[in-house]
């Protein structure tokens, strides 16, 4: 009898020891979210505190609601403003005091007026957001139908009339936006899909003889060595790993690399005289987004051997300064405040032009304002180009006039991303291209005949 009672008393003894450690666990548990389980003593706590506050205040608490009576069950209460303000205190606090209670509820209920106006204010703004935007697409809507039906069947006598120069001004819808461009660049080389083709199958083949180790130097390829090439071929692969990183379609394992590669490599062939240069990938890659592979290197081709392009790519010095020469004409005239800024902190147009140049914006400026700017540099050719850095320049004159000479060659060189086309736009409309009744090409030839002079002038001159 004596080992039977020893035994449960021992069994009771471990038993209240888990109880206890599964009470304080739980304890924890309960404390991770701020609240700690009603014990048993629980209602009788709560009947202390409100006798100690009716005996403190004078006057009784209001009996407790039968919602309450249900809440003291409950695991957890929900935490929000609206239990806060409008429920009732718990049965085991004192209740909320009436000047308390409606200065709460007013509060709540500004609240939620505030909360109204927001929403209400919110679904206006999205409801402009969605008016806009169906009208920008009914607008390109119209403009594709008026492209198709109306000028590109009739591209000759149409596209110098002052509609169609109207609409071009407003951006051309993306849709047609690849045939516009092959038109508005023509094709004065006359390279077909045919000559493409070999330009593409003798790189490629130049490709497997560098990778292999061959030496061999073609005939049409005299005075262009095996490393300059190669140099080429190298250059070729690291700047299209570069070009517009952020779309992740143009570098390896993307679906526009090989076309970019292919038309690269067939222009290294088809001028060897100018090779690759860094810059022409992009160049190379905004056409691709809009044309076939073929018609992108035909009108990659001619864009490039235009006489601008060019100038810059074969690095062709004294026409360059040239080109800056008439710009600086322009940016007096339209800008004098920051031209003589520009000019006390000696930036000089190189710093920026070369790269807006050379990449005809598609680097500098967001992608689809950069096709923007390419639409009217098609219809309007290189004093285009210039013109938009007068624009870029006007839009930020106000910050620019402010800035030393690090500061302004930095904003420069890498320019807002968040850049808005209108503005732009409406800030390159502003620019005069014309110095003392001369327009851009009379002051650039007038420019190169001067250089020319000077080049071919008297040793007194030269000195």
């Amino acid at each position: 009898i004596s080992l039977t009672l020893l035994f449960s008393s021992c069994r009771n003894l471990l038993a209240r020891k888990q109880n206890a450690r599964l009470d304080k666990q739980n304890d924890l548990g309960w404390k991770l979210f701020g609240k700690v389980p009603l014990r048993e003593n629980a209602q009788k706590d709560s009947k202390k505190i409100q006798k100690e506050y009716e005996d403190k205040t004078g006057r009784p608490s209001k009996p407790p609601s039968p919602k309450q009576n249900v809440r003291k069950n409950l695991d957890f209460e929900p935490l929000s403003t609206t239990a806060l303000i409008l429920e009732d205190r718990p049965a085991n606090l004192p209740a909320k005091p009436a000047e308390e209670a409606q200065k709460h509820r007013q509060q709540y209920e500004e609240m939620v007026v505030q909360a109204k106006k927001r929403e209400l204010k919110e679904a206006q703004r999205r409801k402009k957001q969605l008016e806009e935007r169906c009208k920008v697409e009914e607008s390109i809507g119209n403009a594709v139908l008026t492209w198709n039906n109306e000028i590109l069947p009739n591209w000759e006598t149409m596209w110098c009339s002052r509609k169609v120069r109207d609409l071009w001004w407003q951006g051309i819808p993306p849709s047609v936006r690849g045939k516009v461009w092959s038109l508005a660049i023509g094709n004065e080389l006359n390279i077909t899909h045919e000559l493409f083709d070999i330009c593409l199958a003798r790189a490629k083949e130049k490709w497997r003889s560098l990778s292999t180790g061959g030496s061999e130097v073609e005939s049409e390829d005299a005075g262009f060595s095996a490393a300059d090439r190669e140099a080429s071929l190298e250059l070729i692969k690291l700047d299209i790993s570069r070009t517009f990183p952020n779309l992740c379609i143009f570098q390896q394992g993307g679906p526009y690399h090989d076309m970019l590669h292919s038309i690269l490599g067939a222009y290294t062939c088809y001028r060897p005289d100018v090779g690759y240069v860094q810059g022409m990938s992009f160049i190379a890659a905004v056409l691709i987004l809009n044309l076939d592979t073929a018609d992108a290197f035909i009108a990659f081709s001619n864009l490039l051997n235009k006489p601008c392009q060019m100038a810059f790519f074969r690095v062709d010095h004294g026409l360059m300064l040239t080109y800056f020469a008439a710009f600086e004409v322009f940016f007096e005239e339209n800008l004098p405040k920051l031209f003589a800024h520009f000019k006390k902190n000696n930036l000089t147009p190189d710093i920026y032009l070369i790269d807006w140049i050379f990449t005809l914006y598609s680097k500098s400026l967001p992608l689809d304002l950069a096709c923007r700017v390419w639409d009217v540099f098609c219809r309007d050719g290189e004093e285009f180009l210039f013109r938009t850095a007068l624009g870029i320049l006007k839009l930020f004159e106000d910050i620019l006039t402010k800035m030393d000479f690090i500061h302004m060659a930095q904003f420069l060189t890498r320019l807002p991303e968040d850049l808005p086309a209108e503005e732009l736009f409406a800030s390159i409309a502003t620019i005069q291209m014309q110095s003392r009744n001369k327009k851009w090409a009379q002051v650039l030839t007038a420019l190169q005949k001067d250089s020319r002079e000077m080049e071919k002038g008297s040793p007194s001159l030269r000195h």
